[in-house]
């Protein structure tokens, strides 16, 4: 496992044990967190095509949150998923996790509806945060990992071939 992985992970733990400690930090989780987590890691993105599917994430969350607090619906569901994926093609937002975050509000118990957005923001904000710090740690100490795991495998070799 190499180290954006492992710092990901620990991120994505961390936002689920916040989000089931304190209250109002309740939206701040949500499962597509991790799908997200997985896309940004195993494709190479610039930072305006990370602003961009950030906007995006943002945006249907907002769309979300408004039809479900007009009326909460499987009608207002196909409008709001019909948005999504629309606007996800007219603006190139090369993310398909963006259209699961704009369901979020539809299964959303949470009493501070209005929150998802400001979550979505924040997780994703953070997210980013934290794979440029992990990027960070991986350039600087990468090398370092890999020839002590090196090493490690060639004493192993050695044992079996003993």
């Amino acid at each position: 496992m190499n180290v954006k992985t492992l710092i990901i992970c620990l991120y994505v733990m961390m936002i689920y044990w916040l989000s089931l400690h304190i209250s109002f930090l309740d939206t701040l989780f949500f499962p597509t967190l991790g799908a997200f987590s997985f896309l940004f890691i195993s494709r190479h993105f610039t930072m305006r095509e990370l602003s961009k599917v950030l906007l995006g994430a943002v945006i249907t969350s907002i769309i979300g949150t408004v039809l479900v607090s007009v009326y909460s619906s499987a009608i207002t569901l196909f409008i709001n998923v019909a948005i999504a994926i629309w606007l996800i093609k007219k603006f190139k937002w090369n993310a398909p996790p963006i259209a699961a975050i704009a369901l979020i509000p539809f299964f959303s118990h949470s009493p501070h509806k209005w929150a998802i957005p400001i979550s979505v923001l924040a997780a994703l904000l953070g997210l980013m945060g934290v794979l440029y710090v992990a990027g960070l740690a991986e350039r600087r100490f990468g090398q370092r990992l890999e020839l002590l795991a090196g090493s490690r495998e060639t004493a192993g070799e050695r044992d079996i071939a003993s």
